[in-house]
């Protein structure tokens, strides 16, 4: 029997984890660590839910847009790259949720990463430490130019990407955070964007600043958790499927940023 290719490899892996054919996602990408998003999609698009091993997954074939909770954490970050970039994907955003670190944000808030502090470790497995983890630039003017349209409230900057989910009470650990000068602290991003742009996988980010850790009583609890949800999960959803959709658009009109396999020269 000859030996597995990677491609194949690849979209059977997929089609394990999330419980559906690989032929079923569509060209527009909504990536998230919340399962909550996907039951959202769902039941506001009358679509299913599929399950498998680690994903979950519901698929909008009337506007051309899948969403996949690929859980929490860098390495499953890697993971769900490595897979969906042998899809023929033109668009993917992640919808991600961040500490805020600084003074003048809200909860509720925008941030737009254009870049992220590879702190998490499995980034090194992409590119050497001295490469940076640039988030896609056409994903990105997707992104602020929808918030600009829709006069959002929106921060710009970069992100410190860590594995150390229990640093809220480590001292040390916040004295190098501040140093970094990061705004905005979260879990996958620098592994999404080095994962991205080795694959030559067009991504970029939304995220929604859910608690500010830095400040008196600004750690994220259940009963904030829930607020967030129930307060601004909806409208982080739809800016995001507007998004992906101007970013292809974008990409039909040769934008800076797009990789050519997106706009039929690769």
């Amino acid at each position: 029997m000859d030996p597995i290719k990677e491609d194949q490899f690849a979209k059977e892996t997929l089609e394990r984890y999330s419980g559906c054919d690989s032929s079923m996602f569509c060209s527009n990408l909504l990536l998230t660590n919340f399962p909550r998003y996907v039951d959202y999609f769902s039941k506001s698009r009358n679509v299913p839910i599929i399950e498998g091993s680690m994903f979950k997954v519901a698929h909008c074939v009337e506007e051309d847009v899948s969403i996949l909770d690929f859980k929490i954490g860098s390495p499953a970050a890697a993971l769900v790259v490595d897979l969906c970039s042998f899809l023929p994907i033109k668009t993917s955003l992640l919808l991600g949720m961040c500490g805020g670190l600084r003074r003048r944000y809200q909860i509720g808030d925008y941030l737009v990463p254009v870049a992220s502090v590879r702190g998490e470790g499995t980034s090194d497995f992409y590119f050497p430490a001295e490469v940076p983890a640039l988030a896609n630039f056409l994903m990105q003017k997707a992104v602020t130019d929808l918030l600009e349209m829709e006069k959002a409230v929106y921060h710009i900057g970069i992100t410190y990407t860590t594995n150390m989910r229990f640093w809220e009470f480590n001292e040390e650990f916040k004295t190098r955070l501040k140093i970094t000068k990061a705004q905005a602290i979260e879990m996958e991003c620098a592994t999404l964007f080095a994962a991205s742009y080795k694959r030559k996988f067009t991504l970029g980010a939304l995220l929604l600043i859910s608690d500010l850790p830095l400040n008196h009583d600004g750690i994220k609890t259940k009963k904030t958790s829930e607020f967030v949800y129930d307060r601004y999960m909806a409208d982080h959803i739809e800016r995001g499927i507007r998004i992906v959709k101007h970013a292809k658009t974008l990409q039909m009109q040769h934008v800076k940023g797009a990789y050519h396999r997106n706009i039929g020269l690769g």
